[in-house]
């Protein structure tokens, strides 16, 4: 398990963004080339609910596509390689076993839109947000095939407190906190933070959409199987500023655990614990936990004993 969300041994809501230190794009060699594929088969379904970028944005793309693939190039030399010579650009990815060549001033060059392009070379969920005459970021853009229980024509042109209103508690709890992150958020001073879930799936795509294809029926999930049955599902979001557009590039990575290989972690599991039997009850709706959660409660506390 890469990252473990729980760092004390209480629940409460916090942003938790800190400067990142780790790479911007995370690569899982393992699985890269299979959740690549498996985007261009989500994308393939319906290619308007999972990707939307205005052709007025494309310039700010491109922006970010260089500054994606030099982090990647310098990150991982051993897969990717990036070559600019004034506006010509090679990018080979040699997971996906692609070369890539494109003119940093004409989008076009690209074989697919640019965000669309972008969003096939990485793990992640891409996200755009412009700044609007008030300060505050709005949605404008996405490349998203692994929402969790969100879609993006539900966010688009919404800013980042609009996007979240739905969330229970975090107006009150940190909506201050998180508007001001946004507001003061510096180029070359990105941020990175952890959020998670517990669905009764490792199926990656949990558009609202799809929800009856993820949703379990009542009873279906017992103490006896909601070990694997039910997964952390921990989301490493990076948040980075671009120097000339001043655009902001949310990214999505997501990783799954199931809950029985957290049981063998007396630490963790006690942790894991405490969070779940603190939920609330509106939280637990939000999360669409309500029609497993006792089980899965019990599931874990008959472990701690």
């Amino acid at each position: 398990m890469k990252y473990f969300p729980f760092e004390n041994d209480y629940n409460y809501m916090t942003m938790n963004a800190k400067a990142m230190t780790s790479p911007l794009i995370e690569v899982d060699e393992k699985n890269f080339a299979d959740e690549i594929a498996l985007k261009e088969r989500i994308l393939e379904s319906n290619y308007e609910a999972y990707f939307n970028s205005p052709p007025c944005y494309n310039p700010v793309v491109m922006e970010i596509i260089l500054y994606v693939l030099n982090s990647m190039s310098a990150d991982y030399p051993q897969w990717f390689h990036l070559e600019v010579n004034l506006h010509s650009v090679v990018w080979m990815n040699k997971l996906l076993g692609t070369i890539t060549s494109f003119s940093s001033n004409d989008c076009s060059s690209l074989p697919l839109p640019p965000l669309d392009w972008l969003g096939r070379q990485v793990q992640e969920d891409l996200i755009l947000m412009m700044e609007d005459e008030t300060g505050e970021s709005i949605c404008v853009a996405g490349h998203l095939c692994f929402g969790s229980g969100w879609s993006l024509r539900d966010k688009l042109g919404q800013s980042f407190l609009e996007a979240h209103a739905i969330v229970p508690e975090f107006h009150e709890q940190i909506g201050g906190v998180s508007d001001q992150l946004m507001r003061r958020l510096k180029p070359k001073r990105p941020v990175a933070r952890l959020n998670w879930s517990v669905p009764p799936t490792n199926q990656l795509n949990l558009s609202p959409d799809l929800r009856s294809e993820w949703t379990p029926k009542e009873g279906e999930i017992t103490t006896e199987n909601a070990g694997d049955r039910c997964f952390l599902r921990i989301e490493r979001q990076t948040i980075s500023r671009m120097a000339s557009s001043r655009a902001i590039l949310f990214t999505i990575h997501t990783y799954l655990t199931p809950i029985s290989e957290i049981t063998q972690d007396s630490e963790k599991l006690h942790r894991l614990a405490i969070v779940i039997a603190a939920m609330p009850a509106a939280t637990r709706t939000y999360k669409a936990m309500d029609s497993y959660f006792h089980a899965l409660e019990e599931y874990i506390r008959l472990r701690l004993r």
